[in-house]
């Protein structure tokens, strides 16, 4: 499904090119590094929530847990694709940990929502964490089993095994800083944050950059 406000909200110039192969950081970054995938929603929203933390490296817009390769944002608007809107985050162990990435994910999303996030609806919308290693499975099966005792309700958020990580058009990175305008009429009028907080208060994962 379209986004519902993206027709209103957004015309833009740039011109929509093809997804780009599985992202990949620069060999500096991913000295030392670690990926997390976490479909959470509109991308716009959730990379503008993961950057400019302290040990996150990098974090990009694309579309994982379809069997599609190299789809474009047309491609998975269709909901047939079965690839949700991602974001990739390669960060630094040292420095943050998969867990409080997971705490991050968690109070950025509403995972009591089953038919998409907030505003948006549809299947490419769903809230996924997908798991690389034995060691992210473990970690997000915790986090779900706690998430599900704080709000005491099950909650509808998918762990899954992660598959490639298309990158998306180029004009969908940092969309939050090139078309900022665009993007805050859009966040406001989806509402995304009052709803973080009437769930989580004070424990809800606003941005921190500008």
């Amino acid at each position: 499904m379209v986004r519902p406000l993206l027709a209103a909200l957004l015309l833009l110039s740039a011109s929509a090119c093809s997804a780009q192969a599985p992202h990949k950081a620069t060999a500096a970054a991913l000295a030392g590094a670690d990926t997390a995938l976490f479909a959470g929603g509109c991308f716009w929203s959730m990379e503008y929530g993961f950057e400019g933390r302290k040990g996150i490296l990098d974090v990009s817009s694309g579309y994982s847990g379809g069997k599609m390769a190299h789809p474009t944002y047309d491609d998975v608007n269709t909901e047939t694709t079965g690839h949700m809107e991602t974001v990739q985050v390669v960060f630094d162990p040292k420095t943050i940990s998969y867990e409080t990435l997971l705490g991050l994910y968690w109070h950025r999303t509403n995972p009591l929502q089953a038919d998409g996030q907030f505003c948006d609806h549809g299947a490419s919308y769903h809230p996924a964490i997908f798991w690389r290693s034995e060691r992210q499975r473990i970690a997000a099966e915790a986090s779900r089993t706690a998430i599900e005792k704080q709000l005491g309700k099950p909650v509808a958020t998918y762990l899954r095994k992660a598959g490639p990580f298309w990158r998306a058009e180029e004009y969908h990175q940092d969309f939050y800083r090139k078309s900022a305008a665009h993007y805050h009429a859009y966040s406001m009028a989806c509402g995304r944050d009052r709803t973080l907080d009437e769930i989580w208060g004070k424990q809800a994962t606003h941005a921190v950059v500008d």
